[in-house]
């Protein structure tokens, strides 16, 4: 699996996981749904993510052009 891929399966799961927080424990969860938002927001005008750096120094590989 390469840093792309995994990140959005990463965000994805924070966005349900915090969401079902904010149903069965506590409204204040849905801030982190925000944080993650916000982040996928400016990584798209900036092509910066702090997940795919920690996820490139754990030794993931990056997506090449001719790999799907």
């Amino acid at each position: 699996m390469n840093v792309e891929r995994l990140l959005r399966l990463i965000a994805g799961t924070f966005v349900l996981l915090s969401l079902g927080l904010a149903q069965i424990h506590s409204p204040y969860w849905l801030w982190f749904t925000a944080f993650v938002g916000l982040n996928l927001f400016q990584s798209g005008f900036t092509n910066w993510c702090p997940m795919m750096t920690f996820l490139k120094m754990a030794g993931v590989k990056s997506c090449s052009a001719g790999e799907k």
